[in-house]
């Protein structure tokens, strides 16, 4: 046999899998326009937002973790208990190694010369790096944990470093932040969440 089937007035057909192999990029190529064409139709009326990663924790309780301090520094751990003491908590997941987490630190030690409680993450980084990172940019931390093997930041659903949560008093997330915090989301975004839960 040669591949093609012979037809009734001796013409040929290609077998329906290799019809189905010459048909599949067109039908991507479509379907891939009309995801581009939503995108630009969103971004025109304002619902489309490139941060936008969703989050199946809020309105949850915070995952739990038993995470070890980082070494060599100060500041003292955490256990999951203290995402439920009272009040609104930041927990931002960032590592040394991190561009985006330079640009945010400046924010980030600005909320902590507010009063607002932090506590951080450092995701899959060596101790001494953070402890280099934070003598160089001020620690805005009150309380600090290392997640060496990227555990916790898989029970966070973690999409990249930095990430920042908000919880609430009683530890339920309330806002989710995927990468660095600007000045206008700190005004726009968190300033009304910090109010609402203080």
């Amino acid at each position: 046999m040669s591949g093609v089937e012979e037809t009734g007035a001796g013409k040929s057909r290609a077998p329906l899998g290799r019809r189905v192999l010459l048909w599949a990029p067109l039908g991507l190529a479509a379907g891939a326009g009309v995801g581009f064409w939503a995108m630009l139709r969103g971004m025109r009326d304002g619902s489309y937002d490139p941060r936008g990663v969703p989050s199946a924790l809020l309105g949850k309780p915070a995952p739990g973790f038993a995470l070890p301090a980082v070494q060599g520094l100060s500041t003292p751990g955490f256990g999951p208990e203290a995402l439920a003491a009272g009040g609104p908590v930041l927990l931002n997941f960032w590592a040394s190694w991190c561009v985006p987490c330079v640009v945010e630190h400046p924010q980030l030690m600005a909320l902590q010369r507010r009063g607002v409680k932090l506590f951080g993450v450092n995701y899959k980084d060596k101790p001494a790096d953070a402890a280099r990172f934070l003598a160089q940019h001020g620690n805005p931390f009150g309380a600090l944990v290392a997640d060496a093997e990227g555990r916790a930041g898989i029970d966070y659903g973690l999409y990249g470093v930095p990430e920042t949560y908000l919880l609430d008093g009683r530890g339920i997330v309330r806002w989710r932040w995927a990468g660095p915090m600007m000045p206008d989301t700190v005004s726009a975004e968190l300033e009304p969440l910090l109010r609402r839960y203080a």
